[in-house]
């Protein structure tokens, strides 16, 4: 039986692309009692029946998984955050963070609507642009014009399955739309009396684009850190881990420990406070989420 990838998941059908043909296929009957759900990204084995339809057989195993957005086998997130329209929100895109290390993804954070920010805004947006930059993350620029960006972009692309998310309204099907004027995928105009996006997306697609596949996602109203322990924050901020072998206490939490290396880096803004307020934040919401019965 033919192999192929899931590139679309809508209502309980799944397009599978094999070689340059996709197929509308329903997942086997018994996936259901095997609690299997297939998801965009799955590598998959088809039995091929009349007018490009199938039924998918087999589910191969996944590299990964992620639930919000359901996609699987994935390699990188371009998490998108506006300048402006709507304002740009560091905690949010540090949530993104968070929940792309524990997925241990790459992460391109892309900076848009560059064109519409004042200067004193842009300047000020900068600082965290170099610091996300100083602890090892890709960071690119792009306006809403957006002439250079298959030149930004592309090269991140190839070869990888990636995920596209981030706030609505922050331009992330009109980057989509850039990178490939065929998609034609729909864009929502932003709420004024709300300050965000309309959501525009309703299902999961892959994408082919610069030899890659990117996912548009649907729009994210929250994220949160159900599936998320103490010890996935403090390891998820990269820049503590360089310092936290100076603490005094083996598994430091950062929080209240005498003579703790990380506290003293952000004294000295080696980390920016910025990050380790955040820290302590999602920390505090973790360690006061109620239990789930």
């Amino acid at each position: 039986m033919p192999k192929g990838k899931i590139v679309k998941a809508l209502s309980g059908f799944y397009d599978v692309l094999i070689g340059q043909e996709v197929y509308r296929c329903k997942g086997r009957g018994v996936f259901r009692n095997q609690k299997i759900t297939p998801l965009v990204g799955d590598e998959v084995e088809i039995s091929v029946q009349e007018n490009y339809t199938g039924t998918i057989q087999t589910v191969y195993e996944r590299e990964n998984e992620l639930i919000r957005p359901p996609v699987s086998n994935v390699d990188q997130a371009i998490i998108v955050t506006s300048m402006t329209e709507p304002d740009f929100n560091p905690l949010l895109l540090d949530r993104f963070l968070i929940l792309v290390e524990n997925k241990d993804l790459d992460a391109l954070i892309v900076f848009s609507k560059e064109d519409l920010v004042d200067s004193q805004h842009e300047g000020e947006i900068d600082f965290f642009i170099n610091y996300y930059q100083s602890i090892g993350y890709d960071v690119v620029k792009v306006s809403s014009e957006m002439d250079d960006l298959n030149n930004q972009l592309e090269p991140y692309l190839a070869n990888k399955i990636s995920v596209i998310a981030g706030q609505s309204g922050v331009g992330k099907s009109t980057i989509l739309n850039q990178l490939d004027e065929t998609l034609e995928i729909e864009t929502g105009d932003i709420s004024k009396s709300l300050g965000r996006g309309k959501h525009t997306t309703r299902h999961v697609e892959l994408y082919p684009i610069a030899n890659g596949y990117v996912a548009d996602t649907p729009g994210f109203s929250a994220l949160d850190f159900d599936e998320l322990q103490l010890e996935d924050i403090r390891r998820s901020f990269r820049e503590f881990l360089d310092y936290e072998d100076r603490c005094k206490f083996r598994g430091c939490y950062h929080m209240n420990e005498p003579k703790c290396a990380v506290k003293q880096a952000v004294d000295s803004e080696e980390i920016k406070p910025f990050r380790y307020e955040h820290y302590k934040q999602f920390y505090e919401e973790i360690k006061n989420r109620k239990p789930r019965y």
